[in-house]
C-alpha cells in the first residue's frame, strides 16, 4: 500500500521524468524515435553478415536466433547502463528536493522497456518473414519479459549505488557487459560443447532469458518448470539485493554526490 501511495503522490514527477529522458536521449536528431528500432537493427544486420558464415550454416532460423539474443541481450544492456548514472544524473534535484530517490531509476527502465517493445513489434515482423509458425505460446514471452524488467531493475539499483561512491564502475561495467556479450551465445549454438559447459552457461542470467525465447519462438516448446524456476531466483536475488543496499545507503547518497 505503501507503494501504491508514493506512485500516486509522484506520479507527475515521474511522467515528466520519462518525458524529459526520451526528449534528451533525442535531442537534435532527426529521425528521433526511429532510432530506437534502426539502431538493434543494423546490429543485427552488421552480426548476420559476420557470422552467419561462421555460424549459421547450420542453425534453423539463423537470423531470428540472432534477433533473440540481440534483442534481449541490448535491452539488458541499455537498461543497465543507462540505469547506472541514473542517480548521478539527477542529483542536483534529490539533494535540493526530498524525494524517493528510485524514481529515476524507474524512469529510465520505462524509457528502455518502450525502446525495447517497438523493437519486438519488428522483431515479430522478422518472425513472419522467416516464416515462424505462431502459437498459443507465444503469450509465455510474458514471463521472461516480466522477470527481465525487474532483473533489470534490481541490477540498475545495484549499479546506480555503487556508481555514487565508486565512479570506476562505468568502466568496469563496459568491460563486463562486452564480456557478457560473448558468454550469452548470442551468435552461436552451446549444443557443440560438452553437458557440464552447457550447464555452466545457466550461470548466466541474460542466457536463461535468450534461451526462453529461443525455445518458445524457434522450437516451440515450453522450458522445463525448473527453468522458470532458476530465472525467478535470479531476479529475486539482484532485486532483494537492490532494494537493501537502496535502503541501507539512502541517506548517504547525498554526501557523495
Amino acid at each position: 500500500m505503501k507503494i501504491l501511495d508514493l506512485c500516486r503522490q509522484y506520479r507527475f514527477l515521474f511522467e515528466e521524468l520519462v518525458k524529459r529522458d526520451f526528449k534528451k536521449k533525442y535531442k537534435r536528431t532527426i529521425l528521433g524515435m526511429a532510432w530506437s528500432v534502426l539502431s538493434p537493427l543494423l546490429t543485427l544486420l552488421v552480426m548476420a553478415m559476420v557470422f552467419t558464415v561462421f555460424f549459421g550454416r547450420n542453425t534453423p532460423h539463423y537470423t531470428i536466433y540472432l534477433f533473440c539474443g540481440n534483442l534481449v541481450f541490448s535491452y539488458f544492456n541499455d537498461s543497465t547502463s543507462q540505469g547506472m548514472r541514473s542517480l548521478m544524473g539527477n542529483a542536483y534535484i534529490f539533494t535540493k528536493v526530498n524525494i524517493p530517490k528510485y524514481l529515476f531509476l524507474f524512469s529510465k527502465n520505462v524509457q528502455t522497456l518502450i525502446n525495447f517493445g517497438l523493437t519486438l513489434c519488428v522483431f515479430f515482423v522478422f518472425c513472419v518473414i522467416d516464416q515462424i509458425t505462431f502459437t498459443w505460446k507465444f503469450v509465455l514471452l510474458l514471463y521472461p519479459i516480466c522477470c527481465l524488467v525487474l532483473f533489470n531493475i534490481g541490477v540498475g539499483l545495484i549499479l546506480s549505488a555503487l556508481y555514487v561512491f565508486f565512479r570506476d564502475i562505468q568502466y568496469l561495467w563496459s568491460v563486463f557487459t562486452r564480456l557478457l556479450m560473448y558468454m550469452s551465445a548470442i551468435f552461436y549454438t552451446v549444443d557443440r560443447y560438452d553437458p557440464m559447459v552447457q550447464n555452466l552457461f545457466l550461470l548466466n542470467p541474460v542466457y536463461l532469458f535468450i534461451r526462453y525465447f529461443r525455445e518458445i519462438v524457434i522450437e516451440a516448446a515450453i522450458p522445463a518448470a525448473w527453468f522458470h524456476l532458476l530465472m525467478a531466483a535470479d531476479v529475486l536475488f539482484f532485486l532483494g539485493l537492490g532494494c537493501w543496499i537502496y535502503k541501507k545507503y539512502n541517506t548517504r547518497f547525498l554526501y557523495y554526490v
